[in-house]
């Protein structure tokens, strides 16, 4: 396994392509580290403390924990792969769309650019409704127009920019983006829930 890293090394066409990778991939632990301003970071910890197990930590281990954080990248690739299924559904009903996959690369570009304005609009939309509904509840103290207009452009930016990066790194990188943007994410947590499972199980034992 050594040597075959290192022969991978060695060729400076693969050793490109990977450190590209280690750059984006430590872009993305950053972002998910950075909070969204003018929001309390303390009010989601008390929910998921309150409400273990439930769908909160199903979709916080997707985010990579930049959900419980209300990071930037909190809403993640989530819009980004809705988007693509609603893309990929709808080409089956809508004979215009059932061509231009058929157009090959010209296609395949438009059908690209349609998935990413539909992707804008759902984390528009998402960010929005987390604005307003969990905002009401605290997460945003002294809530008001200018401050919910931030949180909502954060949260939209962010999920853009990780489909900007996972495309960057299917580009530029190796294997398909999104996919290891879903991957680091889910392994970032194992840490966490390795912790965990230590302390309920094992230490208390």
């Amino acid at each position: 396994m050594f040597e075959t890293l290192k022969n991978v090394f060695r060729v400076k066409e693969m050793r490109r392509k990977l450190l590209y990778l280690i750059w984006m991939i430590f872009i993305i632990r950053i972002g998910c580290q950075i909070p969204v301003p003018g929001v309390d970071i303390d009010f989601f910890k008390q929910c998921f403390s309150s409400n273990a197990g439930d769908a909160f930590n199903f979709f916080d281990a997707f985010t990579g924990g930049s959900f419980e954080r209300m990071s930037i990248f909190a809403l993640n690739i989530t819009p980004y792969i809705t988007s693509y299924i609603i893309i990929q559904l709808l080409t089956i009903a809508i004979p215009a769309l059932e061509e231009m996959k058929r157009d090959g690369e010209e296609g395949r570009k438009k059908m690209t650019a349609i998935t990413r304005y539909v992707t804008v609009g759902l984390a528009l939309f998402e960010s929005i409704a987390m604005a307003i509904g969990f905002g009401r509840q605290g997460m945003i103290p002294n809530l008001d127009f200018f401050k919910g207009v931030v949180v909502v452009a954060c949260l939209t930016a962010g999920s853009a920019m990780l489909m900007w990066l996972g495309e960057r790194i299917t580009e530029k990188g190796i294997g398909n983006g999104i996919s290891i943007v879903l991957a680091v994410n889910i392994i970032s947590r194992v840490p966490s829930d390795l912790a965990l499972l230590y302390e309920n199980f094992i230490k208390g034992k």
